[in-house]
């Protein structure tokens, strides 16, 4: 059964590696290299990642999309479905550079990054830094970092270790200092409504825990109306039978933010996820998200 699902994916180096993944952990499948990206509006679109994987799905051309499941949004086509989400990788951002902390970077050192999640956060930390918009896939961020075009660099973790170069952090950022995206280090695994071959095959290499993280952390990304154009970060992780949320929505420019935790039930993950959505919008944080909005 396996051999005959065609897995669907950007051509990028990371994405292939994560189809990679994906077929193994199935025991063999084909996989698809979708048509590419749509161009990127200024302020970004991490959408665009996943329409041409979505087209293909809904084309017949591949029967299982493989997402990065931060890029993935909060609504769904309505005759697609999320069917799995396999053992989640490393969800922290990384520092590559100097340093084994923040407080060793060196002052206004220039920091480069694509996201407006970790620019936010880094000001909001070390307003001295020089923060600079990074973009490229993993390979052409670390060799301008190897260039001296910056001093450090902010990527996820995950990246970095699926990609054999984990060996490159110097140091992880603690999720209460830097909040991660929804989703990040986890792989979302995407069906056609009806395909139910597709749908068990993944569900079949799902992990119990990952999904329960991701279904909150997507819940409250849904709640707070947050798009790819606003600093918002929320983790999640189930321990010990307990599962802990935490959000961080802030400005652009670290000036403004508002952070939030707490533990809920793992049995309803949406709840919990809502639940720390709604506490965020009483502190504040819907008028935040509107002006970071308008900021971009």
């Amino acid at each position: 059964m396996a051999t005959s699902i065609r897995l669907g994916t950007r051509g990028s180096v990371l994405a292939l590696a994560q189809a990679r993944l994906v077929a193994e952990a199935l025991g063999g499948a084909e996989i698809v290299e979708a048509r590419g990206d749509a161009p990127q509006p200024a302020g970004g679109d991490k959408a665009r990642f996943v329409r041409g994987v979505e087209q293909a799905l809904l084309a017949g051309e591949v029967d299982l999309g493989v997402h990065s499941a931060k890029d993935l949004p909060a609504e769904l086509p309505a005759e697609l479905r999320l069917s799995g989400v396999p053992a989640r990788e490393d969800p922290l951002d990384a520092y590559v550079g100097p340093g084994r902390s923040l407080d060793e970077v060196a002052e206004g050192a220039r920091v480069g990054t694509s996201s407006l999640r970790r620019r936010a956060q880094l000001l909001a930390l070390r307003p001295d830094l020089d923060v600079v918009e990074l973009r490229g896939n993993v390979d052409t961020r670390l060799r301008r970092l190897a260039g001296g075009d910056f001093d450090g660099i902010v990527l996820a973790s995950a990246g970095l270790r699926r990609l054999g170069r984990a060996g490159e952090i110097g140091f992880a950022f603690d999720p209460g200092v830097m909040t991660p995206a929804a989703g990040q280090g986890s792989l979302a695994l995407e069906t056609r409504r009806g395909d139910d071959d597709a749908g068990a095959a993944a569900a079949r290499i799902s992990d119990a825990t990952a999904l329960i993280e991701l279904t909150a952390e997507r819940s409250a990304v849904g709640g707070l109306d947050a798009t790819c154009r606003t600093p918002v970060g929320v983790h999640a992780a189930l321990a010990d039978g307990r599962l802990r949320i935490a959000a961080f929505v802030g400005l652009p420019d670290g000036s403004e933010w508002v952070r939030d935790a707490l533990d809920g039930d793992p049995e309803d993950p949406v709840a919990v996820g809502r639940e720390l959505a709604e506490r965020l919008v009483t502190a504040g944080a819907r008028d935040v998200l509107e002006r970071a909005e308008a900021a971009v």
